[in-house]
């Protein structure tokens, strides 16, 4: 963070004021193992200098079904979105403030109530940023579960 705005008040300060978040969609995915799904999750910040963002959920599985739905916006380093998978076969998509429950044989995507959520659930990965805060998926082979802060 702090390399970010240094090379932000520098390039302000040489060429003049302009913004380091350039608002282009950073689109992730990943293929979800025995599902058939591929989810994808586009981030685009929406202020040239603060970490906010509008995060797009897209569901495809061939033949024919996709969808799509905008998830809760990043406002502040809350962009991340763990995946797990259920027994059912179900996938979920939580984030800071919401979850998502895709299924896949029915195409849908659905926002439910954390209390909702099946606890036994296998982790499969992250949408989140890197140490250069460049988004992208993070299997759970690269990276271990993080839990969310309680805010």
């Amino acid at each position: 963070m702090r390399r970010r705005l240094w090379w932000c008040l520098a390039g302000a300060m040489s060429v003049g004021l302009f913004g380091c978040n350039s608002g282009a969609p950073e689109p992730a995915s990943v293929e979800i193992p025995g599902t058939g799904l591929r989810l994808t999750i586009v981030r685009v910040a929406t202020d040239p200098f603060l970490p906010r963002h509008n995060l797009t959920l897209a569901v495809e599985r061939t033949p024919g079904c996709t969808a799509d739905v905008d998830l809760f916006p990043d406002t502040g380093h809350t962009s991340r979105r763990n995946l797990y998978l259920t027994r059912k076969g179900l996938v979920y998509v939580v984030g800071q403030f919401d979850a998502r429950v895709i299924d896949g044989q029915a195409c849908t995507i659905t926002l439910s109530e954390f209390r909702n959520l099946d606890r036994e659930v296998i982790f499969v990965g992250s949408f989140d940023e890197d140490a250069e805060e460049r988004w992208g998926y993070f299997p759970a082979s690269e990276r271990p579960e993080r839990p969310f802060e309680k805010r």
